[in-house]
């Protein structure tokens, strides 16, 4: 029996054999043309081709997979008619004289070296789509024809990466897992497998090969393991283990619809962090009373401009009408000059975390920070939304900001165009400032958000990308205990409800501390909504005496 691990994307486990898929490596030869215009039409005529084949893609994926999964394609139609792509082409065309196919692949690798450069996981991605298309249009300059693999029942697909229109050549009734040697859990692979509730594994490395082709093999993805050839205990064991995530899955799932309150009665919200649109499916399908933080990173990273008015509004009405009345939170942008050096021409910062981000530079680039106001207010037209205002330092910074939000407001109101007068707007505590002057803000504030990922970090002075981070960092640490407390008082004391959000809000033995706190909401990743839940219903929080124990136990007061 051989082991392989890699990073675990859907938790279940399934046994199959390996169907180890390659694609066809595309001879696109590099040579001087004499008719450059010749060239120039043959990437037009490959470009159109290629652009009716994925209006089919999308019409194929939205029967399939659903719209939020076939939106990939419609992205794709945009990248292919993107200007810098098409002017990246025409230069190794017009100016140095090469072949339509050499241009595309050269113009492709232009734009990917851009994006592998960039520390974002979303960005890293983002490659694979420039390959799709670039792939797509050779394909029809050189008149090669792809043909769908043939699978049996219970395959496990396995390769080193599969692009999004690889992933539709599959027959989906026919598969039992996937497994690539790169990707990660945002990945194109890790959609589709999701969408099929199917096991999956990513990033394995290069032990993941053709010459696991035709062998069985057990894909784990509990423990994100790919067993090769497993013996009769691991396939027994892993056999109960599905058995028991099923029945636990099966049990958290009947909490969906009940109230969600402690044995002693009282009430408290289990939100949910998205980062982009088309996780509002597994929000609602966690039953969480709503979003806590959605994140516009993804409609901005490793693009030239700022996303436009009517591209966030698209995504914010959706997010909230989805949610049917739900309180859907929209964070503004939390950047810096690392995520987005391109778009301003910035130089990196050496510490980035640090520096020139978040709303600091909505607050120079008020033109970017008003466009994005003015999508959110639109959206809030269509159900219930609020602002959510990150890294503040300063209660000087808080009111700035929302005087650039009432500004907006009186435009919408000359224009006639409808929002909600009463948007809620509160700020997220990340930083030691912000938890001193959490009394000031939490009388001019709406609600308070606590990140607790951040707060971690800028209260210890250590960075959380230190691969000694975990090693160095206090178990329950004190001090951002007792910061999370003095919060949630200043917040009571004025009448304002708290949200604790980050890895914090989620670590099940705090549970009962954060409520003895009087924390009113959580916010959480999406999967660990329901669990949380749980947790909750089954507390006795009791009398004063025993809150207030609890309290000075672990805040050592």
């Amino acid at each position: 029996m051989k082991i392989i691990n890699g990073t675990s994307v859907v938790a279940a486990a399934s046994r199959g054999t390996i169907y180890y898929y390659q694609r066809d490596e595309l001879d696109i030869g590099r040579h001087k043309v004499s008719d450059t215009e010749l060239e120039m039409r043959r990437f037009l005529v490959a470009k159109a081709a290629s652009s009716v084949e994925l209006d089919a893609l999308y019409e194929e994926a939205l029967e399939r997979l659903g719209e939020e999964n076939a939106q990939i394609f419609f992205i794709h139609q945009v990248m292919i008619d993107d200007d810098q792509f098409g002017s990246g082409v025409a230069k190794y065309i017009k100016d140095k004289g090469y072949n339509a196919e050499y241009a595309v692949s050269a113009a492709a690798s232009d734009l990917i070296k851009g994006l592998a450069q960039n520390g974002s996981e979303y960005l890293r991605e983002r490659v694979m789509d420039v390959r799709d298309i670039s792939d797509r249009i050779i394909r029809h300059l050189l008149n090669a024809k792809t043909t769908r693999p043939e699978i049996v029942q219970g395959t496990i697909i396995c390769a080193d990466t599969i692009m999004p229109s690889e992933a539709m050549m599959f027959d989906r009734t026919k598969i039992v897992g996937i497994c690539t040697a790169s990707g990660s859990v945002t990945s194109h692979a890790s959609i589709i497998a999701k969408s099929m509730n199917l096991p999956c594994i990513v990033c394995m490395g290069e032990e993941l090969n053709d010459e696991l082709d035709g062998k069985e093999a057990i894909v784990d993805g509990y423990d994100g393991i790919l067993y090769i050839e497993p013996d009769d205990i691991t396939a027994e064991r892993v056999r109960e283990t599905n058995k028991a995530e099923k029945r636990k899955h099966e049990m958290l799932h009947t909490l969906v619809g009940l109230e969600n309150e402690t044995i002693d009665g009282r009430k408290v919200s289990v939100m949910a962090n998205i980062l982009q649109l088309s996780q509002v499916e597994d929000v609602i399908r966690n039953d969480a009373c709503g979003i806590g933080l959605f994140s516009s990173e993804s409609l901005y990273l490793g693009e030239k401009v700022f996303p436009s008015d009517d591209t966030l509004f698209y995504n914010y009405r959706r997010a909230v009408e989805d949610m049917k009345g739900k309180e859907v939170m929209l964070l503004t942008y939390d950047v810096s000059a690392e995520k987005i050096a391109e778009i301003m021409g910035l130089k990196p910062e050496r510490n980035p975390a640090l520096g020139y981000r978040s709303l600091r530079v909505c607050l120079e680039l008020q033109d970017v920070f008003r466009t994005q106001i003015r999508a959110m207010l639109r959206a809030s037209a269509y159900g219930k939304m609020s602002i959510v205002l990150p890294m503040i330092i300063d209660i000087g910074e808080f009111r700035r900001a929302r005087a650039i939000i009432n500004e907006v407001k009186d435009k919408l109101r000359e224009e006639g165009i409808p929002f909600d007068e009463n948007v809620r707007i509160g700020a997220i505590i990340e930083t030691p400032a912000a938890v001193m002057t959490s009394d000031l803000l939490a009388k001019e504030a709406d609600f308070l958000s606590i990140g607790t990922t951040d707060l971690e970090q800028f209260t210890l002075a250590l960075d959380k990308n230190s691969v000694k981070y975990d090693r160095i960092k206090p178990e329950n640490c004190t001090a951002v205990l007792r910061m999370i407390k003095i919060v949630c008082d200043n917040a009571h004391k004025n009448g304002i409800p708290v949200i604790l959000c980050g890895e914090m809000a989620s670590d099940l033995s705090l549970t009962e501390l954060f409520l003895a706190m009087d924390v009113d909401m959580f916010s959480v990743a999406p999967s660990k909504v329901l669990l949380l839940r749980k947790v909750i219903r089954s507390l006795d929080l009791g009398s004063s005496d025993h809150t207030d124990n609890l309290i000075a136990q672990h805040l050592q007061v």
